[in-house]
């Protein structure tokens, strides 16, 4: 709340705040406890137009990651002061917009790290293992004898390549010295700590060619985009398992879906997609060497809640001009 005169005379007013779809229960009290707040509630993103009418006297907008923020959208929200997102991934936003209009972005970093690393490796287990098709066979009722089980491969004193060697990926890389498997790891910059993890720096290329099992965790940027296509698979093992729980612009689908129909890869897990979601009569559901989940590296009711209270600190630090406590572009981060 913040004081704002009116007939003379001064009074505590709320804080005007967007919210592009309603969050955890005890997030959004915190939030009406000090906003007046307008929320779209359906399951469809909220249309661009009512979005910028709304945005019209906004000082706070609180994003789940499903709306544009762009230079276009800051000219229609002259008095926002901060965007909040309950995400750690933030390909939606135009960081540079945000920066050249003076509007602090907090993203929530750190609370998921343990959530997704559990949900990357869960990816690799599963498919290893087969564990969903042998599901399939159980619930069909064709589990007849043991001579019609899948079959799968052993993690343990294989080689698992990690691109993108930050927090989740060492979070990821302690569960897989626990299966007995070497690690590698490909980053923009070595890291410091690698001895510490039991982890080798490689190049990109060493990663492809010496991994029986590929995980990607880089964050999408101009830099990322298409990193994984024709040319990388073909470096690949004909045995390699191939899991992306990062963002799906990071591999060219269609490039994948050839890969794995030739088998020029064994299998690949995903837990995000190009386009997403994934229609169901989308060419790579047909295969039969891959497992796709639906963007759930962070899903469970812990996390999300705590990823939705940091997004509110976030957010109502950016309406009091407070320091958010993480803020992308700390250049114009409010002081203290």
């Amino acid at each position: 709340m913040h004081n704002r005169k009116g007939e003379g005379k001064t009074f505590m007013a709320k804080y005007k705040v967007v919210l592009t779809k309603e969050t955890w229960p005890a997030a959004m009290e915190r939030i009406e406890q000090h906003c007046e707040v307008k929320v779209w509630k359906e399951a469809e993103p909220i249309p661009r137009a009512l979005l910028l009418e709304w945005l019209e006297d906004a000082e706070g907008l609180f994003s789940t990651g499903d709306v544009q923020v762009n230079d276009d959208l800051l000219a229609n929200a002259p008095q926002l002061r901060v965007v909040a997102q309950s995400s750690v991934g933030y390909d939606n936003v135009d960081i540079d917009a945000c920066t050249r209009n003076g509007i602090p972005f907090g993203n929530t970093p750190g609370v998921l790290v343990e959530t997704t690393a559990d949900l990357t490796f869960a990816l690799l287990l599963s498919a290893a293992r087969r564990i969903h098709e042998g599901w399939e066979i159980v619930k069909s009722g064709k589990w007849a004898s043991n001579s019609n089980i899948p079959y799968g491969v052993d993690l343990y004193g294989k080689t698992l390549g990690i691109v993108g060697m930050g927090d989740i990926g060492c979070a990821v890389a302690r569960r897989a010295k626990a299966c007995g498997l070497n690690i590698i790891y490909y980053n923009r910059t070595r890291r410091t700590d690698d001895q510490l993890l039991e982890a080798r720096y490689v190049d990109f290329r060493d990663l492809l060619q010496e991994s029986d099992f590929i995980i990607t965790l880089v964050p999408l940027s101009k830099h990322s985009r298409g990193m994984f296509g024709a040319e990388e698979f073909a470096q690949m093992k004909p045995s390699a398992y191939f899991i992306n729980a990062a963002r799906g612009s990071i591999v060219n689908t269609e490039a994948l879906y050839e890969a794995l129909k030739s088998k020029q890869i064994a299998y690949a897990a995903l837990d995000v997609t190009d386009p997403e979601p994934i229609a169901g009569d989308h060419p790579l559901l047909s295969l039969p060497n891959i497992l796709i989940t639906p963007h759930v590296g962070s899903a469970t009711y812990e996390t999300r809640n705590r990823m939705a209270h940091l997004a509110v600190d976030n957010l109502l630090a950016g309406l009091d001009r407070q320091p958010l406590p993480t803020c992308v572009n700390p250049t114009v981060n409010y002081l203290k």
